[in-house]
């Protein structure tokens, strides 16, 4: 996959992922750590992160900064994969999904990072 196509389809999920925390907020609000505050401002502020990672990602000119953005924001989620580990723990279908979740990040970041040195 080439550096384009890796864009395109990250700011595809970026853009998808975005939107759904707008469509339907409640799942992600379930995976905010509390100790955060307000849930559904976090909510919505990680789906705004990932709309603006998204149309970053996919105009040429500002595809670097997307992906050193994406790289930030997809680490910045991990305790929210952490904490729905943590949660979902005593219910086998939803820890198990929480639990697969969690080494997914790490090609994601990768990704983005590959994006933002123009691989």
């Amino acid at each position: 996959m080439n550096s384009t196509q890796r864009a395109a389809s990250m700011a595809g999920l970026l853009g998808v992922a975005g939107v759904m925390h707008f469509l339907r907020p409640e799942p992600f609000d379930a995976i905010v750590p509390p100790q955060l505050g307000n849930r559904r401002r976090i909510t919505y502020a990680s789906g705004v992160a990932e709309l603006g990672c998204a149309a970053l990602l996919a105009v040429p000119a500002t595809r670097r900064v997307g992906g050193v953005c994406t790289a930030a924001l997809m680490l910045a989620v991990y305790p929210a994969n952490i904490y729905s580990v943590q949660r979902y723990w005593h219910r086998p279908s939803a820890r198990n999904i929480a639990l697969a979740r969690l080494p997914l990040q790490v090609p994601l970041v990768r990704a983005a990072w590959r994006i933002a040195r123009g691989e």
